[in-house]
C-alpha cells in the first residue's frame, strides 16, 4: 500500500513539468501558424559565384622594326692636342682662362724670350759674316787667288750659319706658345714663374685643346656580332643610309637613343686578345653635350627592317627558365603562352615565337588570374607608330 502511494506521489510531482512542456509546444505552434506567410524560414540559398576579375589587356602589335645590337662606347673629340713647350725657359705669362674657346694661332703662353732673342741676334751676326766671306771667296776664286777647297769651305760655313740662324729664329718664335687648332682649352698645367723644358721628346705639358662640334664615339663589336653582321650583308639584309651605316646614341641621362650618326670607320683587324673589332662612329654635337671621355650607349643595326611582333614588358612573366604571357581568348578565358623574346625596341620586347598578330595579352592584373579562369578584360590604348623604312636605293656595306 505504501509502495503504491509513493508511485502516485512521484507522478503527481512530474505532472507540472509535463504540463509546462506541453503548454510551450502549443504556444510555439500557434505563434508559428499566426506568422505571415512571407516570414516563414526559407531554405538556405546556393552560394553566389564571385565576379570575374578585371584585367587590362593589349593587342600584340606588328610593326616594321630594325633589329640592333647595343654597345657601350666612349666619346672623344675629332682632334685632341697636348700642348708642350718647344723651348726651355721660365714661363712668363698665361693668356687664357680655363675652359674658354680659343682660335688657331692665338697666343696662349709666353716663355721668357730674352735668352732666345740674344741667341738670335748672335747667330744673325755670324750668318752675316759667313755670307760676306762666302761672297768674297767667289770673287777670289774667279781671280784664282784661292783654291777651290778654300772657296768650298767658306760656302759650307755660310750654309751652317744660315741653318743656325733659322734654328734661333724658330726658338725665338716658340717662346710664344700658340694654339695649333681651334677648340676648347683646358686649364694651365704650369703657372707663371716655373721653369719649363723644351727638350725633344720630353717637353713640359702646358695644357690640352679639344675641338668642338662633331664628336667621335669608339666602341668594340664582339666577334659573334661581327660575324652575324657580315653574314647578313652577304644575304643583302643590311642597308646604309646615304652611303653610311646609321647608328644611334644615348647618354646616361637620356633614353630612346635620340642622337643619330653613322659609322665613320673600323679597325683593319680583330684584336685577338679581346676578340673584338674597334669601330669609330661620328655624331653631331650641336648642344655640346658630347663631352670627350663620357661613356654612351650606341646601337648598331644588324638586320633589315622587317615585320615584327612587339609586346609590353609588363605582360612578360618568368616561369623557371622560360618566359610566358597570359592571353585572353574570345570567350574571356585565360590561356598560358610560352614565348621566345628578342631585343628591346622603343620600350617594347620583340616576340619571335609563341604569339600571333592581334592576340590579346594581359598587361595589368597578372597576379590575380590563373590559366583557365574567366576574366573581365578592359582594352588598353596602344599607339601604332612604325619606324621609317629605309630609302630606296640604299647600298649594302660590310664591316671589314
Amino acid at each position: 500500500m505504501q509502495s503504491q502511494s509513493s508511485t502516485f506521489l512521484s507522478r503527481l510531482r512530474a505532472r507540472p513539468v509535463l504540463l509546462a512542456t506541453g503548454l510551450l509546444i502549443a504556444v510555439g505552434a500557434s505563434f508559428y501558424l499566426a506568422l505571415p506567410t512571407g516570414l516563414h524560414a526559407a531554405p538556405p540559398a546556393a552560394p553566389v559565384a564571385p565576379p570575374a576579375p578585371k584585367v587590362t589587356v593589349a593587342p600584340v602589335e606588328q610593326q616594321l622594326v630594325t633589329e640592333f645590337e647595343e654597345l657601350t662606347g666612349h666619346i672623344d673629340a675629332i682632334e685632341t692636342v697636348e700642348l708642350r713647350a718647344r723651348v726651355s725657359g721660365h714661363l712668363e705669362t698665361v693668356h687664357f682662362q680655363a675652359g674658354q674657346l680659343v682660335n688657331k694661332d692665338d697666343v696662349l703662353f709666353t716663355i721668357d724670350p730674352r735668352w732666345h732673342r740674344a741667341q738670335f741676334d748672335l747667330t744673325t751676326a755670324r750668318a752675316d759674316v759667313a755670307e760676306r766671306e762666302a761672297k768674297r771667296a767667289e770673287d777670289l776664286l774667279a781671280a784664282s787667288a784661292i783654291s777651290n777647297e778654300e772657296a768650298e769651305s767658306r760656302r759650307a760655313l755660310a750654309a751652317e750659319a744660315r741653318a743656325q740662324l733659322a734654328t734661333a729664329r724658330l726658338d725665338l718664335e716658340h717662346t710664344e706658345v700658340r694654339a695649333p687648332i681651334s677648340g676648347r682649352i683646358s686649364r694651365a698645367f704650369v703657372t707663371p714663374g716655373n721653369l719649363v723644358s723644351g727638350a725633344p721628346g720630353g717637353g713640359t705639358l702646358l695644357t690640352t685643346i679639344v675641338t668642338v662640334g662633331d664628336a667621335y664615339v669608339y666602341a668594340d663589336i664582339d666577334e659573334s656580332t661581327l660575324l652575324k653582321f657580315n653574314r647578313l650583308v652577304r644575304e643583302n639584309r643590311i642597308f646604309t643610309r646615304n652611303g653610311r651605316i646609321p647608328v644611334d646614341l644615348q647618354l646616361a641621362d637620356e633614353s630612346g637613343f635620340p642622337r643619330h650618326g653613322f659609322i665613320e670607320s673600323t679597325d683593319n683587324h680583330v684584336n685577338p686578345a679581346t676578340g673584338s673589332l674597334a669601330v669609330r662612329m661620328m655624331f653631331p654635337n650641336t648642344d655640346d653635350a658630347l663631352i670627350p671621355g663620357l661613356f654612351a650607349r650606341v646601337r648598331v643595326p644588324v638586320g633589315a627592317p622587317q615585320s615584327t611582333l612587339l609586346i609590353s614588358e609588363r605582360a612578360i612573366g618568368t616561369d623557371q627558365s622560360q618566359k610566358f604571357v597570359l592571353a585572353v581568348g574570345r570567350d574571356n578565358t585565360v590561356t598560358y603562352r610560352t614565348v621566345k623574346l628578342g631585343a628591346t625596341v622603343a620600350g617594347k620586347r620583340v616576340v619571335r615565337e609563341g604569339l600571333h598578330p592581334g592576340d590579346s595579352i594581359i598587361v595589368n592584373g597578372l597576379q590575380r588570374v590563373r590559366p583557365g579562369m574567366i576574366v573581365s578584360p578592359e582594352q588598353e590604348t596602344v599607339a601604332q607608330v612604325a619606324p621609317p623604312a629605309p630609302a630606296a636605293g640604299e647600298k649594302i656595306t660590310a664591316l671589314h
